[in-house]
């Protein structure tokens, strides 16, 4: 597992960008569509998600990069909190769950590119 991602819920894609860029002084690595990019953290693998979402009072968690979301899914024991079974939400198999704390842990797996 490899902590990839930290999830930022934002309401406003284009002033969280513009806060990062140009406050924080962050580079835009990545954008898909107009509802989520990443922003890369000086001195790390890990990138700053930000997505907009009408949740956004969810707060941040992280997004875990596993092997196979499916098989890690299979894999957990009884007693941990499932909150979303894998899906596929291109470019990424997703699924969620939580921690004893009932923080989210996101897991997912990069999705095959079609041919």
């Amino acid at each position: 597992m490899r902590f990839t991602y930290l999830y930022h819920p934002v309401s406003d894609l284009k002033e969280a960008v513009a806060f990062y860029r140009d406050v924080v002084g962050w580079d835009e690595a990545w954008r898909m569509g107009d509802d989520t990019a990443a922003m890369q953290i000086p001195g790390s693998e890990v990138l700053l998600m930000l997505d907009v979402t009408p949740d956004v009072d969810a707060g941040p968690s992280g997004f875990f990069e596993v092997d196979d979301v499916d098989e890690f899914w299979q894999s957990l024991p009884e007693s941990v909190t499932r909150i979303t079974p894998p899906q596929d939400l291109d470019p990424i198999r997703f699924a969620a769950v939580a921690d004893p704390g009932g923080n989210l842990i996101r897991l997912f797996t990069e999705l095959e590119p079609s041919s």
